[in-house]
């Protein structure tokens, strides 16, 4: 089966990439997830959409990713959530939520790599890795707000 990658799939392809998968995977995994859509002649508009888009997000090459290394690690990201009084979170910040917050640098939160949920109010350290060998430290500052 040919499918056209809508997101980027670890072993498979990045978005916008043609591939050929047996009709099961395709089938029962990447389609109902929305990670693939079936190929077809007039596909062709939506492989360059998606390429065209992927290109405005991912990074360049090496020089790039050092220079958004950089910026990202240079960048103050704070965040406030909804805490207890030891400073308990109800409920935990996600990759979204730092992708949200980090204002400096676009980035995608499927690059962005957490060890364990943060619960805690206070300073944590995210990784966010660009490339396969750039990776950048981001410190994130997390305020519980009582409430």
């Amino acid at each position: 089966m040919k499918l056209i990658l809508t997101q980027e799939v670890n072993g498979l392809g990045a978005a916008g990439d043609v591939v050929e998968v047996k009709d099961g995977y395709g089938r029962n995994f990447l389609m109902p997830k929305g990670l693939g859509t079936p190929w077809t002649r007039g596909g062709e508009k939506q492989v360059t959409q998606i390429k065209r888009a992927r290109n405005k997000r991912e990074v360049r090459d090496r020089d790039h990713a050092l220079e958004i290394k950089a910026t990202l690690e240079s960048a103050a990201v704070v965040l406030t959530a909804r805490a207890g009084d030891e400073g308990r979170l109800f409920g935990s910040v996600t990759v979204g939520d730092i992708a949200q917050a980090i204002k400096s640098v676009e980035v995608d939160k499927r690059k962005i790599v957490l060890s364990s949920p943060i619960k805690l109010a206070g300073k944590h350290t995210v990784t966010v890795r660009l490339l396969s060998d750039v990776v950048a430290n981001v410190v994130v500052d997390v305020r519980g707000k009582k409430n």
